[in-house]
Formats: C-alpha cells, sequence, structure tokens
C-alpha cells in the first residue's frame, strides 16, 4: 500500500530511532514468514532465531526506550493459514493451539518484548501465557488481548502481506473471529480477557467498531486500543490519492480516523499511518532536528518486518503491503 513498507532486520535501528524522535513510544511487529519456513504445526513460530524475533533484539538494542509489541498468532507459520492448529477434518482445535501460542509468546518475552499481543482469538490463550510468564520470571511482561477481534473483509491487504490469504485457499476465520452483528459478546469477550491477566484490550478493526471501543471503554475503564485495520487505511489513503478527499483537511492530527479512536478509546490507536501523522504534528520543528520534535504521536506504529531478498536492496520484500 502506498505508504508503508516492510523492512528488513538491518533496518530496524533507524526505523526505531525514528520513531524515538516523532515521540511514538511503540512498535508492533508483523512478520513476512518465507513458505518455505511454514509448516502445519508452525514451528518456526517460536523458533529463538526468528524473523520476530531477531526484530525484536534490533529495536531493543538500537532503542531500549521504545516499546516493543509482538503479534502472538500462527497464521503467518501455518501452511494452512489459519490462525490455529487444525485436525484431520481441518477444524481448528483451540487447547493444542493455546500450547503453541504460550510457546510463541514466551519467545518473544525471552527476546525482549514489552508486550505480547494474541490475536488469535483462541479460549483461555490469555491465562495460559499469563501463567507461563508468572512461572518462567517474566513478571513485567505485559499481554495486550485482542479481546474483540471481528470476522472482516477489512483485513484483506494484509493476509496478501503476510502470505496466508494464498495459503487459506478461500477459507475463513468465521468460527473463532467474532460476529459483527454482535456487540454484547465483545462485554463477555473482554471480561473473560482482563479476568484471566490481560493488561490491556483490542478493538479490531477501528472505524467500523466505534459503538464497540465506546461500550468497552466506558464498562470496564481499562486500557483499550483501536485498530485502524489494513482495509481502512488502504480506502481512505486512495481516498487521498486519487483526489477524491484532502488529506491534510481530513487528518489534521492523525491518520483516518484516529480523532474518533482517541474519543471512544483514549490516546491509544494503533495505524500503519502513524509515522506520517506524527512527523506533520511534529511540523518544522522535526525537520529542522533531523526529525528529533519531540510532539507526542498517536499511541503505536504497525510496521511489517520482511527478509530482503538475495541480492536485492533493502526494500526487496516489495513496497506497497502493510499491517492488519
Amino acid at each position: 500500500m502506498p505508504g508503508v513498507e516492510r523492512l528488513s532486520v538491518d533496518l530496524l535501528p533507524a526505523a526505531g530511532r525514528e520513531c524515538v524522535a516523532l515521540g511514538i513510544p511503540a512498535v508492533v511487529i508483523f512478520p513476512v514468514t518465507p513458505a518455505a519456513a511454514k509448516s502445519p504445526g508452525a514451528e518456526e513460530a517460536w523458533n529463538p532465531d526468528g524473523l520476530a524475533q531477531r526484530a525484536v533484539r534490533a529495536f531493543k538494542d538500537a532503542c531500549p526506550e521504545l516499546g516493543v509489541i509482538t503479534d502472538v498468532a500462527l497464521d503467518p507459520f501455518t501452511s494452512h493459514g489459519q490462525d490455529g492448529l487444525i485436525d484431520e477434518s481441518g477444524y481448528v482445535v483451540n487447547d493444542a493451539t493455546v500450547e503453541a501460542l504460550v510457546r510463541q509468546a514466551l519467545s518473544h518475552v525471552e527476546a525482549g518484548a514489552d508486550v505480547v499481543g494474541p490475536s488469535d482469538m483462541m479460549d483461555g490463550r490469555v491465562g495460559a501465557i499469563r501463567e507461563a510468564f508468572e512461572a518462567d520470571g517474566h513478571v513485567n511482561a505485559r499481554v495486550l488481548s485482542y479481546a474483540a477481534k471481528y470476522a472482516s473483509s477489512f483485513y484483506g491487504p494484509f493476509r496478501d502481506a503476510v502470505g496466508s490469504a494464498g495459503s487459506l485457499g478461500g477459507g475463513g476465520k468465521h468460527t473463532y473471529q467474532m460476529d459483527p452483528a454482535n456487540t454484547d459478546e465483545a462485554l463477555h469477550e473482554v471480561a473473560l480477557d482482563l479476568y484471566e491477566g490481560a493488561d490491556m484490550v483490542m478493538i479490531k478493526p477501528g472505524m467500523p467498531y466505534l459503538d464497540v471501543i465506546r461500550r468497552v471503554r466506558e464498562h470496564f475503564g481499562v486500557p483499550t486500543f483501536a485498530y485502524q485495520v489494513s482495509g481502512e487505511y488502504a480506502m481512505q489513503k486512495a481516498a487521498f490519492d486519487n483526489g477524491w478527499l484532502d488529506e491534510r483537511a481530513c487528518v489534521p492530527r492523525g491518520p483516518g480516523r484516529l480523532q474518533a479512536r482517541r474519543r471512544g478509546a483514549g490516546p491509544r490507536p494503533i495505524s500503519p499511518a502513524t509515522p506520517r501523522a506524527a512527523s506533520r504534528r511534529a511540523g518544522p520543528r522535526a525537520e529542522a532536528e533531523g526529525r528529533g520534535g519531540q510532539a507526542r504521536g498517536p499511541r503505536a506504529r504497525a510496521q511489517v518486518v520482511g527478509r530482503r531478498a538475495e541480492g536485492e536492496g533493502p526494500r526487496a520484500e516489495g513496497q506497497g503491503r502493510g499491517p492488519a
């Protein structure tokens, strides 16, 4: 997508320093796994030398003060593209998946991640991850639960970016992601995840579910994140790039509808457009100081991390793909 790139690991220190200079407090890592590393059991997900784990170390070594959030789900690593492990009939099996997610989450915090974000929507995974963290001494690691993740077509560009769309082969995730027509279920899911030990919760997508964001925020009063997913970003960016909307007039303080998200969730939106929005808010001062302005930007930057193809330049994994 325009304005969004995959970055190889060697480029992450510079990206991290840019975020710090712009006042962006955290990045979210999404790895693009080569097809050869994918498997039915998703073993690459907890490889200590995997792409996500190396990306975490690269960010933290360069910018210890920058928060690093990781995505805990198996779809970038499964050959079938589902967020969980499947049985012979193709059914996603909950308990075996939770065991795999715990191993993945532990590998992330062992690499230095500050926050893990289980986005898989399996039952009981937050409690299992929290219990494993406590047992292994990771008492300060935080859990950002994707507590209300709706089955949505707005995830399309992201699934293309990580290669899970092709692996799904026309299948879907409706059996474990939430029904868009059911808002009461969101309160139930959030309550369960908080009881199991989540420190904060995510509503995803953001813009179509501002009513859910508001209900969760008012009912629980906990840190609530709103995610501007890839499809939301793409349709707004297309309108800007085609001259149908004036980007500067529509987005004076952040990408897309961040203002509405801030009203609903507090200052915790996540968007692939965050660096550009933060740069705009920092203004000439950031440019004069080498992009060192200290204006406070939106709360997190979404960043897809990809491998550099052999013999290619630093953007060889392709431009125009962004996170969901």
